[in-house]
């Protein structure tokens, strides 16, 4: 029962210092302030609540039990981390992004390529994710291969058809006026 008063407590208190410090002028402080007494009292009250009605673990854990479980966590945490984050995502997007810029000043330097190419790419970027990320994870396995096999679509045909876009959009006058100033043919 103190918990549940204590949870009671902590909520009016919270609503009590956003009231107050929402109706005071808006500097810097307040503007932190306000979302910082929110969040606090979002986790107390949650506290409060699991610990006053007994809910138990597998149901909703308190706010201390996941920091605790988190802290003791934080080796295997930062493996799972490098593996999806760095190794999946970065390198996925890093290739899928450098391939597509790379593709598309191909294709805005030929027309056979442009009139080739570009309409598979725009079939294949509205191809669902959700169905060609399974095909991908049974070609390359559940190892971060596959991740970033995931990211490399996601983000090639996006960029090779925006990259297309925005390439097209200068027209021949703007080359040729950069021409005139001797850029190369890369510098166009």
């Amino acid at each position: 029962m103190m918990w549940i008063v204590a949870g009671l407590a902590a909520w009016a208190l919270g609503w009590w210092l956003n009231h107050v410090l929402s109706h005071r002028p808006r500097t810097r402080f307040t503007r932190l302030a306000v979302p910082v007494i929110f969040g606090l009292t979002v986790i107390v009250v949650w506290e409060c609540i699991v610990r006053g009605f007994d809910i138990p673990t597998v149901l909703l854990p308190a706010p201390t039990q996941i920091a605790a479980r988190f802290a003791a966590s934080t080796g295997i945490l930062w493996q799972d981390f490098v593996q999806t984050a760095i190794k999946g995502a970065l390198t996925g997007y890093v290739l899928g992004c450098g391939a597509a810029v790379l593709l598309a000043i191909a294709i805005d330097r030929s027309p056979f390529l442009k009139r080739g190419l570009l309409p598979v790419g725009n079939f294949v970027a509205a191809l669902p994710i959700v169905g060609t990320a399974p095909i991908l994870v049974m070609w390359f396995g559940f190892d971060w291969q596959s991740k970033a096999a995931v990211v490399v679509v996601m983000v090639f045909f996006p960029m090779l058809v925006n990259t297309v876009q925005g390439l097209q959009d200068t027209d021949a006058m703007q080359r040729d006026l950069m021409r005139t100033y001797a850029a190369s043919y890369w510098q166009t």
